[in-house]
């Protein structure tokens, strides 16, 4: 029994990894082969039963897990990125909520014919959505950045705000007497709401001062996150059942707006087990389900899909950003994106077992509309949601930026000839007296390796096209095309060889080519272009008409202009590599370096330099 245990855990450990990468390549969230995955494995292979398995320990493991991944989320909400919505996120998770409550309470009377007493609770199990599976569609989506800070701040804060009305709805109902049913329900209110602000506020200012005092040390800061998490969800807990959620939440949120508070180690750990956790919940509580309850229930179960999707939720919005900044564009994309979660998925577990105790006959009901809910707004709204973005104009622009790994002279040059023909560029770079002099010259920067998990937060992807590596290291450059490959395509990673073309060996042109680009062709080297360029070269920007042709533009500059980049007529930009087949037309722009400095064809007007003087003067935070 203990060996067959084993190969369960391990096989939805495996599950779950396979399930993340496979999402992860098709760019949908993973949530949809979770729970695909999950419902194979149990109702229709019988090959998992999470109840048989864990036995009585399986509730508390969702409830712990899902207070794991709440507290994760809830780090990230830094006040400062909501500033001037904050309005509208507030109005979202309060009367938007209770409408959403409300409407879907009335369609799952209505249109399935469950009791009030079940209907009111599901219509709050299913007011939340989730970080589980707001953050994956966010990165597929890639909205703008007022829709995609709303929807992260509303999926987090919602569920622990749904789980509270979802306990008060279950305290109603097993009240008895609705007179008697009201005071209980209110004075629960209060004290859930009391207990988890309270505790939260000081876990949080607690841990958060251990911190910057290093009080602790910074090998155990993640150890002591997770114990204090979990000792404070369940201590909430036993003074007022489900306060938890609402204190592993304040603790968070406490935490990530300290100042002076680096929570950078304890965020790359929680990230880790959120993913794991996840993954593991949506496969174990997918296999409970019952696809025969499901199937009985018929086709009224769209109705309540409907009701959820073109009724609830644009009324949520339509109220909830009244008086807002907000465009209508983002509104109508607001409206459009509510994918419910994990923690919905919990709820209606918890809840449903215990009503079916209490007497309830429907409340078997529960599990699987929830799960319909779940796997259907996720499913209608992943495949949809980035073509109406698009449609309605609120999506991220086709990506034109780069990574320039590298903050060095060369790297500063070509970084202002791009920013300066209005291409995102960010230089990284681990020495500091470089970054500073990008900073100086106007260059957006990361401090720091290019590489780390810390650059995976920081290091902001949207509108990024692709890395060119820059390090005078061979090593550094290969590293960087390695870790960026995967999530920019190999296609748009360009390596400058860090050795002259004829110390280059074999291997070194095999290493470069396995995992990107030589960069401005066979011949281009760092050693090279950095000594041109400390020798009075120019990194210069040239327009092409009908009469000064490509052809005439290499019979003027013959070997001392390396070509660079080319900018064709719909502003769209084109790299020189070993592979390049570019045929610039007029119209064109092209880019070049220039030897020694010397262009008379500059002084007739048809070059200018890339460089803006008054650009200098600006500097960006790292």
């Amino acid at each position: 029994m203990n060996e067959y245990t084993l190969m369960q855990i391990s096989g939805i450990l495996a599950a779950a990894a396979v399930c993340q990468w496979v999402a992860w390549r098709i760019k949908i969230p993973g949530i949809v082969f979770l729970l695909i995955t999950g419902i194979l494995a149990g109702p229709v292979l019988g090959l998992l039963n999470p109840e048989r398995m864990m036995g009585d320990l399986f509730f508390p493991f969702v409830s712990m897990s899902v207070a794991l991944i709440l507290f994760e989320g809830s780090l990230s909400l830094d006040f400062t990125q909501i500033r001037g919505l904050h309005m509208v996120v507030r109005n979202m998770v309060s009367f938007g909520m209770l409408v959403t409550w409300i409407i879907t309470a009335l369609a799952a009377r209505l249109g399935l014919g469950l009791s009030w007493h079940i209907s009111v609770l599901l219509g709050a199990i299913t007011s939340v959505s989730g970080p589980t599976v707001i953050v994956p569609m966010l990165r597929t989506i890639q909205p703008n950045h007022n829709i995609a800070n709303i929807l992260r701040w509303e999926g987090i804060i919602v569920d622990p705000i749904g789980a509270a009305m979802a306990v008060l709805a279950y305290e109603f109902i097993i009240s008895g007497s609705a007179q008697q049913a009201l005071g209980h329900t209110i004075l629960v209110f209060i004290r859930l709401v009391a207990i988890g602000v309270a505790v939260g506020a000081v876990c949080g200012y607690g841990f958060g001062v251990a911190i910057r005092k290093h009080w602790i040390p910074e090998f155990m800061h993640n150890l002591f996150a997770i114990s204090l998490v979990l000792g404070a969800f369940v201590f909430s807990n036993h003074i007022q059942h489900e306060a938890g959620l609402v204190t592993v939440t304040v603790m968070g949120i406490w935490l990530a707006n300290m100042k002076d508070v680096n929570i950078g180690d304890i965020l790359d750990f929680k990230e880790h087990i959120s993913i794991l956790l996840i993954s593991v919940l949506f496969i174990m509580l997918a296999a409970r389900l019952c696809i025969d309850e499901l199937i009985a229930l018929g086709w009224e179960m769209f109705f309540l899909f409907i009701a959820i999707q073109f009724l609830a939720r644009p009324m949520n919005i339509m109220l909830s950003s009244i008086g807002s900044s907000l465009t209508w564009s983002e509104r109508h994309m607001l409206a459009w994106i509510a994918p419910r979660g994990i923690v919905a998925a919990a709820i209606s577990a918890l809840f449903a077992t215990q009503l079916e105790k209490a007497g309830f006959q429907d409340a078997g009901l529960l599990v699987p509309l929830t799960f319909f809910i779940i796997i259907s707004t996720v499913i209608v709204q992943s495949v949809t949601a980035r073509p109406i973005a698009l449609w309605l104009k609120v999506a991220e622009p086709i990506p034109n930026g780069f990574i320039i790994t590298g903050a060095n002279q060369l790297a500063r040059a070509i970084g202002k000839a791009l920013m300066d023909l209005g291409f995102q560029v960010q230089l990284a770079d681990t020495g500091w007296d470089q970054v500073m002099k990008a900073q100086n010259e106007g260059l957006p920067t990361y401090f720091g390796n290019p590489v780390s998990e810390h650059a995976d937060r920081h290091i902001n992807l949207v509108g990024v096209r692709g890395v060119l590596a820059l390090f005078p290291h061979e090593a550094a450059n290969v590293a960087a095309a390695i870790h960026y490959r995967l999530e920019l395509g190999a296609d748009e990673i360009y390596i400058l060889p860090s050795r002259m073309e004829n110390d280059r060996l074999t291997a070194d042109r095999m290493s470069i080519r396995n995992h990107g680009k030589i960069l401005f062709g066979e011949t281009a080297s760092y050693p090279a272009m950095a000594a041109d360029l400390a020798q009075g070269g120019q990194i210069i920007t040239t327009k092409l008409t009908e009469k000064f042709t490509l052809a005439q533009f290499k019979q003027k500059h013959g070997g001392k202009a390396q070509l660079l980049f080319a900018v064709d007529q719909a502003n769209r930009l084109h790299v020189y590599a070993h592979d390049s087949q570019i045929d610039p037309e007029p119209g064109w722009s092209l880019v070049y370096m220039l030897k020694n400095g010397k262009d008379n064809h500059s002084v007739s007007g048809e070059d200018k330099h890339t460089i803006d003087p008054v650009r200098l003067k600006k500097g960006y935070n790292v």
